[in-house]
């Protein structure tokens, strides 16, 4: 059975889960799913056409699935896709998609801390940490594992990589590769997230070839495309390398210099 306080404002056919906790002075809109095990908190907005999984906390003043705030929005049905056991903090805001059937997408065991923002038409991955004041502008995507600091902003249509490590207050207009470190505004590289790579269980040998890896794309002279080359004929084809290299050939907006 789930827990629903009293002064909750539930719209009629929206579907909870099994021990699922709504606090007070909550609104929860039509065509909402959470799943079980889930607790929102007092005073949050689920919005209409929100999907969230299981085991995922909400807390206090929090606006999960809101109208996009994209000007281009002309009407239709959009949606916001959350997955399991994530934790969405005081007073984040998290946009839906703004194109009919358009989808903002979140996965699986990430911490939003206060104050976060992400945008119509994100794509954030799963174990992704995204500290105090952070926000995504729209159509964002975020790889595994990676972790963008407090007042981090990230412009329209940039990818964040897996593992990739945003220092605070940093201007992010570009791609930001997997497993690298950046800073500043605008945001450039300034080394591998060892520390990162490490916590993640990337082995001492597979963080000596990307550390190699780093240096032919960043210290070498090289253009990316020179460097790419470089990597594929002088490094060993670990799973993170081929992760690496397949992000640095689908980029559209160019990565960050160093």
């Amino acid at each position: 059975m789930s827990n629903i306080h009293p002064t909750a404002q539930i719209a009629e056919g929206v579907e909870l889960g099994k021990d699922v906790i709504v606090g007070p002075f909550t609104t929860i809109e039509k065509n909402v799913y959470i799943g079980d095990g889930s607790v929102i908190h007092s005073h949050v907005l689920i919005g209409e056409n929100t999907r969230m999984g299981k085991n995922n906390q909400v807390f206090q003043g929090a606006i999960v699935g809101s109208l996009t705030q994209d000007l281009k929005y002309d009407g239709g049905t959009t949606w916001l896709e959350i997955g399991d056991e994530n934790i969405i903090r005081e007073y984040v805001t998290i946009n839906r998609g703004t194109s009919d059937g358009g989808k903002t997408i979140i996965g699986n065991g990430n911490t939003f801390l206060a104050y976060t923002h992400i945008a119509h038409d994100c794509i954030v991955g799963n174990r992704v940490i995204m500290s105090n004041l952070s926000t995504l502008a729209g159509h964002v995507e975020v790889q595994d594992g990676a972790v963008i600091s407090g007042y981090v902003g990230v412009h329209q249509f940039c990818k964040i990589g897996s593992m990739a490590m945003i220092g605070g207050m940093s201007k992010v207009t570009k791609d930001v590769p997997p497993f690298m470190k950046v800073q500043g505004n605008p945001a450039k590289v300034f080394g591998l997230n060892s520390v990162g790579l490490e916590r993640n269980g990337v082995t001492r040998e597979d963080r000596r070839v990307l550390r190699q890896a780093y240096e032919l794309l960043y210290r070498s002279g090289y253009n990316v495309s020179q460097a790419v080359e470089e990597i594929k004929c002088d490094l060993e084809p670990i799973e993170s390398l081929k992760r690496l290299l397949e992000f640095l050939e689908l980029s559209e907006r160019g990565i960050v210099k160093a």
